[in-house]
């Protein structure tokens, strides 16, 4: 038995706010994720301080950025912070959404032009207030070309944090206007704090890391003019290169692969290549360059401008696909064009088509002039009656001859018979079902899309519903379930799972190891996303990837060649190509590169010569000394790291370890009913498990205190707990874990007095919550906080509250000691957050100041040099230019000279404002509230 009062003082204390390492638990304690130690460390140094306008996390790829942002993201959640936005590329917005929910169960809304206007038209003044436009708050997610188009909007939200996902994307900021999408986003979201990810922050030079800084604190470094003077010259001092990686570590954090594989917590895989050579028919090569030849037609009236590159791009991308896909897109065109209906829905069998039309910030019903097309319908027919023509598809005939041999190799490398294959038609996805099921494994395939409604998904999903009723697997969201329903299918019962793009994001095939690019997209990082769904840590085998080869096709064959010998994809060690993908300005570029290549060229001379061309752009790109300088700049090799991340697994387990067991005996406290079991317990007909992987493997719900009945049992335990009377409480230390509560065994017998409050200090950026828990024995004798709290926990029942009076003057005044004591503390906490925020504004200072010493020793060379040179001079013209240099040169000097002190005193000025603004920041104000007091009785046996 237990009592109101020990579930009131055990879900306050399962719920306060504080500094990062303790209230992280709580957070960690209710994801749904293994959490790797270094993912903690980096979610820890992005909320070290309340100070800080943001960090870069710039782990090496594959190592998760993405669960240390939605960790930092679960915490500002925790805090009831509900601005919170995230930047990311078009085709990884549903990926983030999925993995918010799924692991850390964040409610996500991703805005983009449709929903947007939608909103708007419903009388929403400002849609990124998502609690005001949808009725309830979430995580915003969009793209960068969308945030930067509505920068109007972005800077109206008092964003408490804005994170930016492949950040790399505004590395040009330093570039000034010339960098549109940065500079937008930066005037939009000044001052907000933000969290950076990128792997690869800098690409050829410095300027790029001092660009993203810049955009998180401008503050952190002097004007680029300065840091260039500083740190950007040719022989930089060893002194000022060590100064600069020192100021780094305090915003951007990388670990290495290396480093986490030392710790035991990922083991990384290889990937192997298999290609299949195949030569389309004379007749699938006439399409194709029927087609072609129409999409490269400048004077095509149907296409409207501004939507050209994309329509003609998806075109290409269906085309390549498959002559039964075109066949059914061009018989769709037609007939919507006939009926001058926009083309939007005849572009929707390439599934990712509203990820595409966000990044070219096209809308996607604005993409066709029906009216203007009536002369062009007769030349789309024609196209259509050659492809209803074609009975064999070359492609195909290439999948049957490969499958037997990769599903052999990847047997032979320890994986299973099991096979994804992506497409990026609807279309030939269930043209390649068909012909699969007719050729041996009929019974064995599931297909994953965008929407999933062929009659065989509803029967899997519906299955899977009844296989999982009551459990915490359904998540309510038709997609999200269908999706879940599909690779357990695929797990459990199929063998081959048929994926286009929309479909297979965010989904995790790790027991998967061969997957097949039936399509191949041009965007690299696509490329990597797709490989990524089963080439990821916790794939236990090395991967197999199968790509065709079309040898009818120059153009076709060069893309492959770009994205296998160029950008290595395909082969090597889990993350390397990623590494090279970082270093490239955007896959989406590459896309349009390729895709212009095709626009232009009539023959394999040309295809040729154009991609030779780009390989060497991107040749100089990588080549660069890019790899050197983000080395030495960026990456910490101390000896201690490994040490300090075992550490820091150790210390984050014991934490969430404890948390949990004070959840399941917040639960035995107020569900008196259920029936418990060491780490779970049945309650109302359902299992629940504080272990989010036992509960899964289990079929059981997971008790995470941010939701379901571990939230109402949180959010019930604290109502009106301060209203209780003082009572009388007897403690039972029979019946408790032998030894866990042997330092009560002095107090057996005795009773006493104790007192519970919550102590809040609160500064304008951060509120730190203690509990604050005395008691004393009527002889005297103090029980140390340990003893106190463990009492609380001990089974207790109440007893007669008439004799339950007692004088609290001692225990308030022990109180205020302890309240004292956790004052200090945030003090010296408070005062290590203002020595690190002045040291790094006297480095900003300091830079400033550099750059103005730097550029007068400057001048004073030139002068010196360019009265050298006069010397040599014979003729009297040049003897008269080159003085007139030297007097402008010393003008320039001594306008410098003359600035210098002046520029001194506004930065003495601008460094005391900011100091006093840091003040300001830091004023503590501490609030103390009574929860409950009681009198205590401690039965011995």
């Amino acid at each position: 038995m237990y009592t109101r009062y020990q579930s009131g003082y055990l879900a306050h204390a399962l719920s306060l706010e504080g500094v990062a390492e303790d209230a992280l638990t709580q957070t960690i304690a209710g994801a749904k994720v293994d959490m790797n130690p270094h993912q903690v460390d980096a979610a820890l140094f992005a909320l070290a301080s309340p100070l800080s306008y943001g960090v870069i996390l710039a782990d090496e790829v594959g190592l998760g950025k993405t669960i240390e942002a939605s960790l930092v993201l679960a915490q500002k959640w925790a805090e009831h912070k509900r601005h919170l936005l995230l930047v990311v590329p078009a085709t990884l917005r549903k990926q983030w959404s999925q993995e918010l929910v799924e692991k850390f169960s964040l409610p996500s809304r991703i805005l983009e032009a449709s929903n947007f206007k939608e909103a708007q038209a419903a009388g929403a003044d400002n849609p990124f207030q998502t609690e005001s436009a949808f009725g309830e708050p979430a995580v915003v997610i969009c793209s960068y070309e969308f945030a930067s188009r509505k920068q109007a909007e972005l800077a109206a939200v008092p964003w408490d944090l804005v994170v930016f996902d492949e950040a790399h994307k505004l590395r040009n900021f330093y570039k000034g206007e010339s960098a549109k999408i940065a500079s937008r986003l930066d005037i939009a979201l000044k001052g907000r704090p933000k969290l950076l990810l990128s792997a690869t922050p800098l690409q050829n030079n410095l300027q790029e890391l001092y660009g993203l800084i810049a955009i998180i604190d401008p503050h952190f470094f002097g004007s680029l003019d300065a840091f260039k003077a500083r740190y950007c010259r040719p022989k930089l001092e060893d002194a000022e290169f060590e100064q600069l990686r020192d100021r780094l570590k305090t915003i951007c954090k990388r670990t290495l692969r290396r480093q986490v594989q030392e710790t035991g917590g990922i083991k990384f895989t290889r990937r192997y290549s298999m290609t299949e050579d195949f030569r389309p028919s004379p007749d699938e090569l006439q399409l194709y360059q029927q087609v072609s030849e129409y999409l490269q037609d400048e004077s095509i009236l149907s296409i409207k401008p501004g939507a050209r590159h994309l329509v003609t791009l998806v075109i290409r991308k269906i085309l390549a696909s498959s002559s039964f896909a075109i066949q059914g897109t061009l018989t769709t065109m037609i007939e919507r064009l006939e009926k001058q209906l926009p083309l939007a829905d005849a572009l929707n069998d390439y599934d990712a088509i509203a990820d595409l039309a966000d990044e070219e910030g096209v809308d996607e019903e604005d993409t066709v002039d029906p009216v203007a097309l009536a002369a062009e319908v007769d030349q789309l027919k024609g196209f259509r009656r050659l492809a209803d023509s074609i009975a064999r598809d070359a492609k195909a005939d290439a999948l049957l001859r490969v499958l037997g041999k990769a599903f052999d190799f990847a047997e032979r490398l320890g994986g299973k018979r099991k096979a994804v294959i992506f497409t990026e038609s609807v279309r030939t996805q269930s043209q390649l079902k068909q012909l699969l099921e007719d050729n041996g494994h009929a019974g064995k395939i599931a297909i994953l899309n965008g929407s999933n409604a062929d009659p065989a998904s509803k029967a899997i999903l519906k299955n899977w519903l009844k296989q999982h009723e009551g459990s915490g697997r359904i998540s309510g969201a038709k997609t999200a379930d269908m999706k879940a329903a599909l690779v357990d299918h695929f797990r459990e019962a199929a063998e081959i799972l048929i994926c286009t793009e929309a479909g297979a994001e965010g989904i995790n095939l790790q027991f998967c190891s061969l997957l097949i690019n039936y399509d191949l997209p041009w965007n690299p990082q696509r490329v990597e996303q797709r490989i990524g769904r089963v080439h990821r840590y916790g794939q236990k085998n090395d991967v197999v990837v199968v790509n065709f080869i079309n040898k009818g096709n120059r153009a076709d064959e060069r893309v492959f060649e770009l994205l296998s010998k160029k950008f290595q994809l395909f082969e090597g060690v889990f993350g390397a190509s990623d590494e090279i993908l970082g270093s490239i300005e955007s896959g989406v570029d590459i896309e349009r590169h390729i895709h212009e290549i095709y626009q232009r060229c009539k023959n394999t001379e040309q295809i040729d010569a154009e991609f030779d061309q780009l390989q060497a752009k991107f040749k100089a790109e990588l080549d660069a000394r890019t790899t050197e300088t983000r080395r030495s700049v960026l990456e910490n090799l101390d000896v201690d790291v490994v040490k300090h991340l075992n550490l820091t697994k150790d210390k984050t387990e014991q934490h969430v370890n404890d948390y949990q067991e004070k959840l399941l005996l917040l639960a035995r406290m107020m569900l008196p009913e259920a029936q418990f079991d060491t780490h779970r317990f049945l309650h109302d007909g359902h299992w629940y498990d504080v272990r989010w992987q036992k509960a899964e493997s289990a079929h059981a719900r997971f008790l995470r205190p941010n939701e379901g009945l571990g939230a109402t049992l949180l959010a019930e335990g604290k109502a009106g707990l301060e209203t209780l009377p003082v009572a009388t409480l007897e403690f039972d230390l029979a019946h408790t874990p032998n030894g866990q509560h042997s330092c009560l065994r002095d107090f057996a017998g005795q009773s006493g007095e104790l007192r519970v409050e919550k102590l809040a200090l609160t500064t304008a950026r951060q509120r730190i919550e203690h509990l604050l828990v005395t008691a004393c024995s009527d002889s005297g004798d103090v029980l140390d906080s340990t003893q106190a709290e463990r009492l609380l926990t001990l089974p207790a029942r109440l007893l007669d509250a008439a004799d339950a009076s007692l004088d609290e003057s001692r225990l308030v005044e022990l109180l205020t000691e302890q309240a004292n004591q956790r004052l200090d503390d945030a003090l010296r906490l408070n005062d290590r957050y203002f020595t690190e925020e002045s040291e790094k504004l006297d480095s900003w200072a300091e830079d400033r100041r550099i750059a103005l010493d730097i550029r007068i020793k400057q001048l004073d060379q030139e002068i010196k040099d360019t009265r050298k040179a006069a010397r040599q001079l014979t003729s009297l013209q040049d003897k008269l230019n080159a003085k007139r240099a030297i007097k402008q040169l010393e003008q320039e000097r001594d306008r410098v000279m003359l600035d210098y002190h002046e520029e001194k005193k506004r930065i003495d000025a601008e460094e005391d404002q900011l100091l006093n603004e840091i003040e300001a920041a830091l004023k503590l104000t501490p609030q103390r509230q009574r929860l409950f007091a009681i009198r205590w009785r401690l039965k011995a046996s």
